[in-house]
């Protein structure tokens, strides 16, 4: 059974696939963002649904994570601890796994993680980088990857780039839950409705 959650997760990811789909032959090795190409910026992204078809063949015994934020509060806490050559070296070794058609080789993951979740149970339980999760609250951050990423994927490309509203929604309301955990609700309120600016190199996941 699919619930919301994995419809979201999967209209964020087939949003992605129409717009890879569009990048041009001689932009793959162009900048992406940061130290990144195109084609790296590309594989980091589908990291979104490498991790899915991992995780979804590794149980957990006990709910470590309830939440998506709760993941995201994890995750940032220990990324403190991680090296950022390493980050960027994962995201060139995604890229390069993509092949000779990168575009295809992202669509064939999409379809293969649409595969897998048909018939998984969104109440089991499985194991993250942060811990114990079931499937269904795990794939909220796996749409926000795709979301966040897919509009860094769009202006390095200058491609115009749309989500569903439903893939949409849950991001945005994802992004005010992480940003309340860690504090900076009250900022980014404040930002959001006109009443301040946000100081430079604000960020609710770093």
């Amino acid at each position: 059974m699919r619930t919301q959650n994995a419809e979201s997760y999967l209209q964020a990811a087939a949003s992605v696939v129409d717009l890879v789909g569009r990048i041009g032959p001689d932009a793959w090795d162009g900048p992406g963002l940061g130290d990144w190409d195109l084609r790296s910026l590309v594989g980091h992204t589908g990291r979104a649904l490498t991790t899915v078809l991992t995780y979804l063949h590794q149980p957990a015994e006990r709910i470590d994570q309830a939440s998506p934020e709760a993941y995201f509060a994890q995750v940032l806490l220990s990324g403190r601890q991680v090296d950022p050559e390493a980050v960027l070296e994962r995201g060139r070794q995604a890229g390069r796994a993509l092949g000779d058609d990168p575009a295809a080789g992202f669509g064939a993951l999409v379809d293969q993680v649409g595969a897998e979740l048909a018939s998984a149970d969104p109440a089991a339980v499985i194991t993250t980088i942060a811990g114990g999760m079931t499937v269904d609250a795990y794939l909220p951050t796996r749409t926000f990857e795709l979301v966040v990423h897919g509009l860094d994927i769009g202006a390095a490309a200058d491609l115009p780039t749309t989500f569903t509203p439903a893939s949409l929604n849950e991001t945005c309301a994802l992004a005010g839950r992480i940003a309340a955990r860690a504090g900076r609700g009250p900022q980014m309120l404040r930002a959001l409705t006109g009443r301040a600016d946000l100081p430079p190199g604000f960020s609710i996941v770093a």
